[in-house]
């Protein structure tokens, strides 16, 4: 850096806006991982160089990937911006080498336009590693691959459809086979109004059913009000609700705020996806989950609190 050059330094609210990660989790991070290290301004409040607001944003595309932040954050900004160019870290067994045939792979035959071979690919893939694996290490990357591809030109929309529809029946068919243990929570899977994308809340309902709990999925764009009745009939614990990167960022808080207001207090609403609105404010009674491996311990959190004492 020129020693001339002077960086401003951004509040965490600002953070909070600018990376998508909230200020709960900004704060734990500093706790847990000691980054970010941010200064205090004259008021006594947290401010953050560029430098670590750049590095925040390539942990969360990588985490957005599937990556675990513990492991990011001991990674230079340099290594960083390393993986984001490419489709998988490289670990020291080679397995990242792997990881990046495989999705290379997937973008080739979505290129083809070879439905049929994705499909099959993507099934062989699923027996393979499992489902958790399969939706952590090769799902979520693959997301993020396929929609800079759209971003950037490199795929049209129709392209990035045949991709989410042959994904969309995989995991529909693995989620077929799981038996209903009838454990709790029960958890009411859905989008609000204007949210069409289905396949983030495919792979919630993937990780929910992995773990046990009774899933009711009433698929994209439900009306709040109608969700409201959906719980109340259903008598679900839980209500989860999906936000792509396509929905408006302005309007998430308003709508979850919307859902909280129409639900019982013992009604859990729980957020998740890959819109950088989750995690602009809190509101109380929501939880928001940071990635797909953050379900397991959020039912864990649930289920102990939920035991009789």
């Amino acid at each position: 850096m020129p020693p001339n050059t002077i960086q401003t330094p951004l509040t965490i609210s600002a953070v909070e806006r600018d990376t998508g990660l909230s200020k709960d989790t900004l704060r734990m991070w500093e706790r847990r991982y000691r980054f970010p290290q941010p200064g205090r301004d004259i008021h006594g409040e947290r401010v953050y160089l560029p430098e670590q607001v750049e590095k925040l944003r390539m942990i969360k595309r990588l985490m957005d990937r599937g990556q675990r932040p513990g492991k990011l954050v001991e990674h230079s900004l340099e290594a960083l911006q390393d993986l984001c160019q490419g489709p998988g870290e490289v670990q020291a067994d080679g397995s990242g080498k792997d990881l990046a045939a495989e999705l290379q792979m997937v973008l080739d035959l979505i290129k083809r336009h070879d439905f049929a071979e994705l499909r099959k690919h993507l099934s062989q893939g699923l027996m393979r590693q499992g489902l958790h694996r399969f939706l952590v290490e090769t799902v979520s990357p693959l997301n993020q691959q396929v929609g800079d591809a759209w971003r950037n030109g490199r795929f049209q929309i129709y392209e990035e459809h045949l991709y989410t529809e042959a994904l969309q029946g995989v995991l529909r068919g693995a989620i077929g086979t799981m038996p209903d243990v009838g454990r709790p929570p029960r958890v009411l899977l859905t989008t609000l109004p204007g949210e069409q994308h289905n396949l983030g809340l495919l792979m919630a309902e993937a990780m929910f059913s992995l773990e046990g709990a009774s899933c009711i999925s009433l698929g994209t764009q439900t009306p709040v009000w109608d969700i409201a009745l959906a719980a109340r009939s259903q008598n679900v614990d839980i209500v989860a609700i999906s936000f792509s990167a396509a929905f408006p960022s302005a309007q998430v808080c308003d709508g979850l705020q919307a859902v909280r207001n129409q639900l019982p207090a013992e009604v859990a609403i729980w957020a998740g996806g890959s819109n950088p609105g989750l995690g602009r404010r809190q509101i109380a009674g929501v939880t928001v989950l940071e990635n797909l491996d953050s379900v397991a311990p959020a039912l864990d959190g649930w289920r102990n609190c939920a035991q009789p004492t």
